[in-house]
């Protein structure tokens, strides 16, 4: 099953791809709650490059690793990857008036019910928008 999720940013698109793609803005706005950060990310953005953020509870309760491989590089629209444990992703980019379409498609995985793993993504993509926003 796949699952799609997008957002709209009111930014210019090299700012959008940057943001995405530079590891000191992954830290930034990698997490689905405020009680969740990115402790560290690193990014090898080619097709046959790896990337990977940790992901912790702030309280250092709880925390996971977020890596693969990137399978497909269209500079400034199209990023696929294959995550760690198989399942693939693609994050599509097209400017609109008002900003740029950040569209997100992804195998979902068995352990957890689709709505809840498409509403943790969205939660991602929408702190991402606004992280975005306010560094204008």
């Amino acid at each position: 099953m796949k699952i799609t999720v997008e957002t709209v940013v009111k930014a210019k698109l090299d700012r959008v791809w940057d943001a995405w793609n530079n590891p000191a803005d992954i830290q930034q706005w990698n997490s689905a709650q405020d009680d969740w950060h990115t402790t560290r990310s690193t990014v090898d953005l080619r097709e046959g490059g790896k990337f990977a953020s940790r992901m912790e509870a702030k309280d250092g309760s709880e925390g996971f690793d977020f890596e693969g491989t990137y399978t497909r590089i269209v500079p400034y629209k199209t990023i696929a990857y294959r995550m760690s444990d198989g399942r693939e992703v693609t994050v599509e980019f097209a400017e609109r008036p008002g900003g740029v379409r950040v569209k997100e498609t992804f195998d979902a995985e068995t352990e957890n019910p689709a709505e809840l793993q498409r509403q943790g993504w969205q939660a991602i993509l929408d702190h991402f928008g606004r992280h975005v926003e306010a560094k204008g």
